[in-house]
């Protein structure tokens, strides 16, 4: 089956397509570092789009047409999130990009679509896009079934939910995968093999400094003796200060409050900042990790773009390219390559 990957992003749901066994061709991402990512990681046939997708027009990839096609990707899902109360909105340009997404199925009519995005397009609006997102896929022919998977379900060591939607142009209901593991992956098991750092830690390769300590770390090594991205963001001494009283799944609260003065209202913070990791749970939601100071389990400093990565289920043979602060934006806006894996797989299987 050929893939055309809109919205790529870094390209973890492509890499999910790859894995399962689809040969991705096309690629739209306006991001020119997240392209930058893309293309060190893939080659795709026939190249990637790099620009708005509303300046896209679909051209004929001349397939043999013995192939299937499937049409995926994410809309930006910021709009959506939970975290952003104030652009949760109808009004919010971004949240209408989906209609792109739909124009190009249109286009190319393909065998499936998968279609990703944040939990949060349920809640918003009281549903208003999922439901209209749907109406205009039945419009133009495809029967969809929709549900939210659970990144631990998947061997993936993070709470993360998503939201697909997948339709068929020939009428057959999509039956989504079912969870894969009972024990979950823990953060522990997806990082505590790669090297120690000292805040600030700019030497993107290191040498791995131990043997994989689980089945989830040794597949992600591969035969590799080292990592790239393995750098962190450089902290205050007084965030460094910060982290030191805070214990496993703990988060601000736990700060004295001496030492949040520069803080109005330290109350009003959100209880996602400063929240250092459990070594034997799964992490929480990696998305903007630097600026939420997501903390590392033992060791008193922030997560390195490689451990992010980690805990997004992406190989290390796979490099984010760009400046730090790119690198972590890549990986905090990913699809879990695993996770995309077992969807598209689900759909390979189909008949």
């Amino acid at each position: 089956m050929i893939g055309i990957d809109l919205f790529s992003g870094a390209g973890g749901m492509s890499l999910g397509a790859r894995m399962a066994g689809i040969d991705v061709q096309l690629v739209v991402e306006a991001d020119k570092y997240a392209a930058d990512t893309y293309l060190h990681n893939h080659e795709p046939k026939h190249g990637i789009f790099v620009d708005d997708i509303r300046k896209f027009i679909p051209f004929n990839l001349k397939n043999s047409g013995k192939e299937g096609l499937v049409v995926f990707g994410g809309p930006p899902c910021q709009g959506f999130s939970t975290s952003n109360q104030r652009t949760r909105t109808s009004k919010n340009d971004n949240n209408w990009l989906f209609k792109e997404f739909v124009r190009v199925v249109k286009a190319y009519k393909p065998d499936w679509f998968v279609f990703e995005n944040v939990r949060g397009i349920l809640e918003t609006e009281r549903g208003i896009f999922v439901d209209q997102i749907i109406r205009e896929f039945h419009k133009i022919g495809y029967t969809t079934n929709y549900d939210l998977l659970h990144a631990t379900d998947f061997g993936i060591p993070q709470n993360r939910a998503r939201f697909f939607i997948v339709g068929s142009l020939h009428g057959e209901l999509y039956e989504f995968p079912k969870s894969m593991h009972k024990t979950p992956v823990t953060v522990t098991d997806a990082i505590d093999d790669l090297p120690a750092l000292s805040n600030g830690a700019s030497e993107c390769y290191l040498p791995y400094s131990s043997p994989p300590k689980s089945e989830y770390a040794k597949i992600l090594r591969g035969n590799l003796s080292g990592c790239h991205n393995h750098i962190l963001t450089r902290n205050s001494e007084l965030i460094i200060e910060r982290y030191k009283h805070i214990p496993q799944g703990g988060n601000w609260e736990n700060i004295p409050d001496n030492l949040m003065k520069n803080y109005t209202d330290k109350s009003r913070c959100h209880t996602g900042i400063y929240r250092r990791l459990h070594a034997d749970k799964p992490s929480v939601v990696i998305g903007n990790f630097r600026k939420n100071m997501l903390i590392h389990p033992t060791q008193h400093r922030g997560l390195s773009v490689r451990e992010a990565a980690r805990l997004q289920s992406f190989p290390d043979n796979f490099v984010f390219k760009g400046s730090i602060g790119f690198q972590q934006q890549q990986v905090g806006n990913a699809v879990p390559p695993l996770l995309a894996k077992a969807v598209f797989k689900k759909l390979l299987e189909s008949k």
